[in-house]
């Protein structure tokens, strides 16, 4: 990369931004939002953080949105900086978590209190949906003359109706049309010589006094020890709060307590919101493991791909479907054989290790008491536990059905489904797979000497009494769609040395349920500030709850959510509510 380019991008975009100066005006817990409309290699964002890194107050934050419709591939950035040191480790960060080509938002930590969150696909679709306020815009990516898109009267007023009262901009081109296009929107436009030869370039700003927006902290209380709590805390804690976690049996007690979890997800040609969901929630998921270091050890598990064999002809279109559209990319998701796929990346892990690692974090403390009730206003909880009562500034209920028991809240649609797993013994042949296989069921590598085999899926089913007879069931799963993984396990004298029952919680659009909790007897409906939910995850906890986690701890401290608007929707608890009041405007939440 030449010096040419650092000199060209500090000129057009920090230093026309004044970043330098407004970084070192920053208050703690102050935010400063960049937007971009062309991400490239990243060098714009490189720059900007490595300003703000050495001039922001040290508690302040600073988001970064860009937006990219041709993504470079790895190898590509890993070339491009090379030969550049003056960047330190910043660039190997973005090297480091740099996403798949997949269409949607992925959050990159460059810094502990820097985020960048590249959004896959055309610049204009991408700000229209970003929820994010910006307080300096780097107008990049080709030229007028070669991008159009990129440069409409349109496009201009998204810029204008996401930026905050002060924000500036700073582009490299200085095309009248481009210049109308930017003062007709609302922005006060000047031109200034180009830089080294080019002879304009445009700057400018929008009308108003910039605001002063602090992100919010504070103690905060986690309700649920599971996967969906401990990956809350963490999230919370990773933004500054200091985190109570409840849960009397402790740590990935209940459904989140199988010795083994498969990480992978359902793959679909058609990017309907849930499907949408899936694809980026495995994405979050697998950069969310590699971010924190997990797995440590191979007894953690192994993220070495998954295996998913069509268990009937219904899913082979689905696979062959899939595979056929591009909306998989290759890196993400192959075919192994005319019968089954791989998901690369995927993997299995042991939840409460995962858990526990999770909460292997200073500002994160575990309690073993039982939430019994709360109360709610101006933006405190009061927490009554079976031993003692917190004050909170943000409570996050993941507490799976349980929640249920709670006064008022019965009328959440949740579905509790039984699932008993079968724990096998290896042998001598099945000691040396080491990758996970999903059927009908699924089987993993053995850790601790034993194969986790399942699992049944009973409907409203809430016992928790094991069943030899879902022991069988598994079995003959697992002889119909592995015959040789059952033969080399004993076949008809395979060893089971144990099983674990849980109860998945489910909604019935199969999504979870991921932010402010709505208060359904108030017309129209408002949310309990400040209580969160966070769950309903099905069988797919290991994968999920990371990005609801992230979603969730984003709206608890008043930052822009890193998830697109048509997301933070379709997980947003309220949606049932909105759901029922359009079948009947006289729903009342009394009859659930």
């Amino acid at each position: 990369m030449p010096e040419q380019g650092l000199r060209e991008s500090r000129t057009i975009f920090v230093e026309t931004n004044e970043l330098q100066q407004r970084f070192q005006s920053l208050q703690a817990r102050q935010q400063f939002v960049i937007g971009e409309t062309g991400f490239g290699t990243g060098l714009n964002c490189l720059l900007a953080t490595q300003c703000f890194l050495r001039h922001a107050h040290p508690e302040a934050r600073l988001d970064l949105f860009s937006a990219e419709l041709h993504p470079l591939k790895r190898q590509d950035l890993v070339r491009a900086y090379a030969n550049l040191d003056e960047l330190t480790d910043l660039p190997a960060r973005l090297i480091e978590q740099y996403p798949p080509p997949v269409a949607g938002h992925h959050l990159i930590w460059l810094h502990p209190r820097v985020r960048l969150v590249l959004m896959l696909g055309s610049a204009e679709r991408c700000w229209r949906d970003c929820p994010a306020s910006v307080d300096a815009w780097f107008l990049d990516g080709f030229s007028p003359a070669r991008n159009p898109d990129m440069w409409t009267e349109a496009f201009m007023e998204t810029i204008f109706l996401r930026s905050n009262q002060g924000a500036s901009f700073g582009t490299f081109t200085a095309a009248g049309h481009v210049r109308r296009a930017l003062e007709k929107a609302g922005f006060k436009v000047q031109r200034l010589p180009g830089f080294e030869g080019k002879r304009h370039r445009l700057v400018g700003q929008k009308p108003g006094p910039s605001p002063v927006l602090k992100i919010r902290t504070g103690r905060a209380v986690v309700a649920g020890a599971g996967l969906a709590g401990c990956n809350s805390a963490r999230a919370l804690a990773e933004r500054g709060w200091q985190v109570t976690v409840l849960d009397p049996a402790g740590i990935a007690s209940a459904a989140s307590g199988n010795l083994a979890g498969v990480t992978h997800s359902s793959a679909s040609a058609h990017m309907t919101p849930q499907n949408r969901f899936y694809q980026l929630a495995l994405v979050h998921a697998l950069a969310t493991f590699r971010r924190l270091g997990f797995p440590r050890h191979e007894d953690d598990g192994l993220l070495n791909d998954v295996t998913q064999i069509a268990a009937d002809q219904r899913m082979m279109r689905k696979m062959d479907q899939a595979l056929a559209a591009g909306t998989w990319p290759e890196e993400l998701l192959s075919r192994r054989d005319a019968n089954s796929i791989v998901f690369h990346g995927s993997g299995f892990l042991r939840p409460d290790r995962w858990c526990q690692h999770l909460l292997d974090h200073p500002s994160i403390e575990l309690q073993s008491e039982r939430l019994l009730e709360f109360t709610s206003s101006n933006d405190k909880a009061v927490v009554k536990t079976s031993r003692s009562e917190h004050s909170a500034d943000a409570l996050v209920l993941a507490l799976a059905g349980d929640i249920r028991a709670l006064k008022g809240l019965r009328w959440l649609p949740l579905k509790m489904i039984r699932g008993q797993v079968s724990y096998v013994k290896a042998t001598p042949d099945s000691e040396q797979w080491d990758r996970a296989i999903c059927h009908a069921g699924y089987l993993t590598p053995a850790l601790e000497g034993l194969h986790c085999v399942g699992a049944t899926f009973d409907l409203n089913d809430t016992s928790l009494d094991v069943r030899p007879e879902d022991d069988r069931t598994n079995l003959a799963q697992l002889r119909s769609h592995l015959p040789d993984h059952w033969q080399a396990l004993g076949g008809d004298n395979i060893d089971i040395a144990g099983q674990r029952v849980g109860l998945r919680c489910q909604t019935p659009d199969f999504l979870p349920l991921a932010g402010p909790m709505p208060d359904p007897y108030q017309i129209p409906h408002r949310a309990i500030e400040p209580v969160y939910l966070n769950l309903a995850h099905g069988s797919r906890g290991l994968t999920h709850t990371p990005l609801c986690a992230d979603l969730v701890a984003d709206l608890a401290s008043r930052m822009h959510p890193f998830v697109d608007q048509t997301f933070i929707d379709a997980l947003a608890p309220e949606r049932f509510i909105l759901r029922q009041r359009r079948r009947d405007p006289r729903w009342r939440p009394d009859r659930g």
